[in-house]
């Protein structure tokens, strides 16, 4: 009887094998998308506003001294004045006058005792991000006076939240500023700590911060803080924090800066999608991702996050709440070497996802034949520039190029057709890295260094670190 058993299990085992041999693994894909970007049909004119500050970093040697200053976001304050602020990586946050010109030093993060750290590959770490509360200059809200900002510190300097013993490289931070008088320049008042995250790699650290501008103020989603977190470095996420909901890693954060009522420098709101699962870290509203540098709201209250991929492919998501998009299993729509026995890690991979997980994929990818590292991006709700209402633009860090797509349908999986922004200076047609120069700020080659800011209108600027300017699009001149 024992004999029999063994006989059909063998011949069982015999008839499934030519099935797994005639299963052949996928080859890694080289470029993916194979339709190239075209310069579109749109062409804007391009304007100096200002030039910020030279700064220097806090290290001397390798390829990271180059950059004039390196400006990280431009917002608007938000009090109807019509100022900007502009922060730089290595400590200044500046702000204009009321033209949106003329920019002062606002703060420095090198002038408190912060632990401030801007010493590893200053791209990445530093002064991240920042945003002003809603209420800022509303006198006698909880929010008056209020502005926040997200930065490197050195390893151990303060009390982490999450990751305490994986500091070895930096921990994230971010540091609630109050101020009695919000038109004062320079900054003078009180500042604490809300949250702070251990970071076991010089990169994929802290990113932007923001508040939802469609909320009012009786609703709860009324001064609740987002900003984004990477996972923290290093390549192919090696701690697996991409699809883990214990760690604020990979993941777009969101919480009550003013709530101190559970014991904590901030609160949880009670409606975000995992505070009440077993293990999760209540913060996250969406998670899978690998480094959400950025991310920006529409008037709408619609969120647009741009993620830099690893290998091949560049992303734009529409934030989704409770989404999982994926990261490390998935770059842009197809699958890493992680979804995939038997194949090598890195290259990506045409495979159908067969895990029990739901992932929430772009709205648009392209992969490193155009560009290298997507950088970030707004939907244009401007009044002067006719040909880019309904569009969403979004930049290339590293090729200096600014793609553009439709914002109407936009549906997640479903990719639409990017097209690339032609830009002209003084009458002539230009690309934006020939103009802006192309220092070597980070990895040796030439490297724009290209973000985006906005202001209060909904138009857009053109910042650039190598040369430390800031431009704006502007209407072609017929």
């Amino acid at each position: 009887m024992r004999l029999a058993r063994y006989f059909l299990i063998s011949v069982c085992a015999l008839a499934v094998l030519p099935a797994l041999f005639s299963q052949k693994l996928p080859k890694g894909l080289k470029g993916p998308i194979k339709e190239p970007i075209e310069k579109g049909d749109i062409v804007v004119g391009v304007v100096d506003r200002f030039r910020l500050p030279k700064t220097t970093d806090a290290i001397v040697e390798g390829a990271t001294t180059h950059a004039h200053a390196r400006i990280q976001y431009l917002n608007p304050v938000g009090d109807g004045s019509g100022r900007l602020s502009i922060n730089d990586l290595r400590g200044p946050l500046y702000i204009t006058d009321e033209n949106g010109e003329s920019p002062q030093l606002y703060m420095d993060h090198r002038d408190y005792p912060l632990s401030f750290d801007a010493s590893m590959m200053p791209n990445e770490t530093g002064f991240a991000g920042f945003a002003f509360h809603p209420d800022f200059s509303k006198n006698g809200k909880p929010g008056y006076g209020k502005f926040y900002t997200a930065y490197s510190a050195v390893s151990g300097s303060g009390k982490a939240d999450y990751h305490k013993e994986d500091n070895g490289s930096h921990e994230s931070v971010l540091v609630e500023w109050t101020t009695k008088d919000p038109s004062e320049v320079p900054f003078k008042g009180t500042h604490r700590e809300l949250f702070r995250v251990g970071q076991f790699a010089a990169n994929h650290s802290v990113g932007a911060l923001a508040f939802n501008p469609s909320a009012r103020p009786s609703e709860s989603e009324y001064g609740l803080l987002y900003f984004s977190l990477g996972d923290g470095g290093a390549g192919f996420d090696p701690m697996d924090y991409g699809q883990s909901l214990a760690s604020p890693h990979s993941a777009i954060l969101r919480i009550d800066p003013l709530d101190t009522s559970g014991g904590k420098a901030y609160g949880i709101p009670k409606d975000n999608p995992f505070v009440s699962r077993s293990g999760a870290a209540p913060e996250i509203w969406a998670y899978g991702l690998r480094h959400p540098q950025h991310f920006s709201f529409d008037r709408s209250g619609k969120m647009y996050i741009t993620e830099i991929g690893q290998k091949e492919v560049e992303e734009v998501n529409i934030g989704v709440e409770g989404a999982n998009y994926g990261w490390r299993i998935r770059e842009g729509t197809y699958a890493s070497g992680y979804d995939i026995d038997g194949v090598e890690v890195g290259p990506v991979y045409d495979w159908p996802h067969k895990g029990p997980e739901v992932f929430v994929e772009p709205v648009a990818q392209y992969d490193h034949n155009e560009g290298r590292a997507v950088g970030s991006g707004f939907a244009y709700e401007g009044s002067k520039i006719d040909a880019l209402k309904g569009k969403y633009l979004f930049a290339d860090i590293v090729r200096g190029r600014i793609f553009v797509i439709d914002t109407d349908g936009l549906e997640p999986g479903k990719l639409a057709e990017i097209s690339e922004l032609r830009l002209s200076f003084d009458g002539e047609e230009k690309d934006l890295i020939d103009v802006a120069g192309h220092p070597n700020t980070y990895h040796p080659g030439m490297r724009a260094d290209l973000r985006f800011g906005i202001d209060e209108e909904g138009e857009i600027y053109l910042l650039t670190k190598g040369d430390g300017w800031v431009r704006k699009l502007v209407p072609l001149e017929k």
